[in-house]
């Protein structure tokens, strides 16, 4: 069967700098820091843990994976769909989308307390940061700032996100290493509870639960499989942009929180708002008061930057699936510059529903915490589905090129990493559920029943939108670009043979014909 190879690019290509610097902006998230702080030194254990069981597993099952479909549509639904069927890919690629969806007001929130540190009162900065109806506003206007930009294009979001990352993340996070360093070593007073040591107190239940939360701080890797068509030379580049990426969002973690840890003593630590108090304790002692704006400022560039590098990723996934045939017409409409229009402004109105929550929830570091731990659970889901498909897959499609393979021969390797990471997505899963004992969440009601509910409806969905689905939906320019999974060529000869006449012959090959 001649499969047309399918092209999504635009003409701009992403170099392998510029993508390291996307997968960086898209992982690491400075807001993450404070949470992790309170642990002290075993912050280390739990970062360098996360790491081992998540972050690498995720980025190099990933980097087999988007070089083995490199000249195919599709990201995530394309992988495990090629294990499991068009409807687990579609639930995967869904739970992708529909998460960073939810993801949108956490991170922007902390855009809007970064935007509150700009003026020099510190007490009014913090009571302004703590003020919901300020928070709501800027949560909404730099998420339809991010959504107006992704809707110029490709060019526009690489430029900015490569700019807006190093501005808003890694310059802010080398500084942060940088003035921990300089604080300890000129004789600062260490506020870092350094008595629990690198090992924690595995026996407290407690510890885990909101350490859980440190593998979202490492999701996102396996979303650049979307861009794989937008990179030179793919099967080489996509994954030396992935180690880069790698190597780089673990040590902005480990020392950027240590750094944190440095000037702050954790009973006072805020979600929201420490690490801005940070910065200013920090230029305060080195009597630089004045730089504190200038940081708030790279902050929510920084911030805009994480956000355009999600809203044009994942919802560019699911655009590119949905015009095969599984999404209704509506979704599938595009502007003159090729963007999934419809989409991004649905994604709008969601984040916007989702924003006014702030109004219900007793606190906005309460209404953070809940979000953050939705988003943990559904994306994990979707990680347990990778892993397992990249298994799957050395065994269904074993004959298949792989670029970038794991291990020379065999699968052993294979086994080994994708069983780790399996393993840890599955107990953060677990442990997610569980309220966290350091932060006030309100009611325990509240809580189970947005988590619990949240995860039901989202992961109900796609089945429910896949079983209504219509030989009309398909686009058919879409649908003859999107090369078939390789069990619908495996099928075609046996379709072949059926009579013309057949009235079972609707000539509709085939996601109905693997479940």
């Amino acid at each position: 069967m001649d499969v047309k190879k399918a092209t999504t690019s635009t003409g701009f290509k992403l170099s392998v700098m510029t993508l390291a610097i996307m997968n960086i902006t898209a992982v690491v998230s400075l807001r993450g820091l404070p949470a992790e702080a309170v642990y002290g030194l075993s912050s280390a254990f739990y970062y360098l843990f996360a790491a081992v069981v998540f972050l690498i597993p995720t980025a190099m099952v990933a980097a087999e994976l988007a070089a083995m479909f490199s000249d195919k549509q599709g990201g995530v639904f394309r992988w495990v769909g090629e294990a499991y069927g068009a409807r687990t890919g579609f639930l995967a690629i869904w739970l992708q989308w529909i998460e960073s969806t939810i993801w949108y007001p956490t991170v922007l929130t902390f855009g809007a307390v970064s935007i509150a540190f700009i003026g020099m009162n510190e007490t009014y900065d913090m009571s302004l940061a703590s003020n919901k109806v300020f928070t709501l506003i800027v949560v909404l206007a730099i998420y339809w700032v991010a959504t107006l930009v992704s809707l110029k294009g490709m060019d526009w979001v690489g430029k900015i996100s490569k700019w807006g990352g190093m501005i808003g993340t890694i310059i802010p996070a080398g500084l942060l290493i940088l003035l921990g360093i300089i604080y300890i070593s000129t004789g600062g007073h260490n506020y870092m509870d350094m008595s629990q040591g690198f090992f924690p107190d595995l026996t407290n239940f407690d510890n885990l639960v909101l350490a859980s939360s440190i593998f979202l701080f490492y999701a996102g890797m396996e979303m650049m499989g979307i861009h794989v068509m937008d990179v030179k030379n793919p099967s080489r580049n996509y994954p030396k942009a992935i180690v880069i990426g790698s190597l780089v969002t673990v040590l902005i973690f480990v020392l950027g929180t240590f750094s944190l840890g440095f000037i702050i003593p954790a009973k006072d630590i805020n979600l929201t708002q420490s690490l801005l108090i940070g910065f200013d304790n920090y230029f305060h002692y080195l009597r630089i008061s004045w730089a504190s704006p200038i940081i708030a400022v790279a902050l929510m560039f920084g911030v805009l930057a994480g956000v355009l590098t999600w809203v044009s990723g994942p919802s560019k996934g699911i655009f590119a699936v949905g015009r095969a045939g599984y999404l209704p017409p509506f979704f599938q409409k595009s502007n003159k510059n090729g963007v999934q229009r419809n989409i991004l402004l649905i994604q709008g109105g969601v984040v916007t529903l989702l924003a006014l929550l702030f109004v219900v929830m007793p606190s906005v570091q309460s209404f953070y915490q809940i979000l953050s731990q939705l988003t943990v659970l559904l994306y994990l889901i979707m990680y347990m589905l990778m892993f397992s498909a990249a298994i799957v897959l050395r065994y269904k499609m074993k004959g298949t090129a792989r670029p970038f393979r794991l291990g020379k021969k065999g699968n052993g390797l294979m086994w080994t990493i994708g069983t780790v990471g399996f393993c840890g997505a599955l107990l953060a899963f677990i442990l997610s559920f569980v309220p966290p004992s350091q932060i006030s969440v309100g009611s325990n009601t509240v809580w189970f029943s947005v988590l619990i509910i949240g995860c039901v409806v989202v992961v109900g969905a796609p089945f429910v939108i896949y079983a209504m689905r219509k030989p009309s939906w398909k686009d058919p320019q879409a649908a003859a670009e999107f090369a078939p999974f390789h069990w619908e060529v495996k099928a075609a000869p046996e379709t072949q043979n059926i009579p013309q006449n057949n009235p079972q012959n609707t000539g509709n090959t085939a996601p109905e014909n693997k479940q």
